[in-house]
Order: structure tokens, then sequence, then C-alpha cells
């Protein structure tokens, strides 16, 4: 399974910037770093539930965001856990 994982984590006060460096070392353990916040692994599907099962025990929901998104063959499918809404990517797009 190839997953996509990335991150925004609030760093304004010392506890965000300590949740910011343990995200990214997790992600690290299960991944390859292609921008500052976001991650490529390759794994199978428990190893993935894994790292989101700790990576959303590191977040304050309240003010981080997570989103993994699973490409493949089939239809792509986007998670996102915590702050920050979220669209539907597969729906119209209206302006």
């Amino acid at each position: 399974m190839f997953v996509l994982i990335t991150y925004d984590v609030n760093t304004q006060d010392r506890e965000g910037r300590k949740r910011l460096r343990r995200v990214a070392k997790q992600c690290v353990n299960y991944g390859v770093r292609v921008q500052n916040s976001v991650f490529e692994c390759v794994a199978d599907p428990a190893k993935i539930t894994e790292l989101k099962n700790i990576l959303t025990k590191e977040i304050d929901p309240e003010k981080d965001s997570l989103r993994f998104y699973y490409l493949g063959k089939s239809k792509a499918k986007v998670e996102h856990i915590g702050a920050k809404d979220t669209i539907d990517v597969q729906d119209a797009l209206i302006f």
C-alpha cells in the first residue's frame, strides 16, 4: 500500500514544537520525507494503522492536523484527523 502522510502541527508554543518533533520522528520510522511535513510510505495496512494510531496519540486534535492519502490502483482515499475543515475531493467543486 502506498500512503502519503502530511501533517500540520501548531508550533506557537513549546509543547507544539515538541509534538512536531515527535510526529516527524515517528514518520521517519515508517517512510521517506519528501518535504518538511510530507512523507511517502510503502507498507502493509497493519503498519499504516499502527502509525496512524501512534500519530493520533502524539497530536493535539484541537490544534494539529494529520492527513493520510491512500493511493493505488483503486479509488484514492483521503483520511483527515484533527483540526481544520476538510473537503471531499470527489465532490463537485463550486465557486
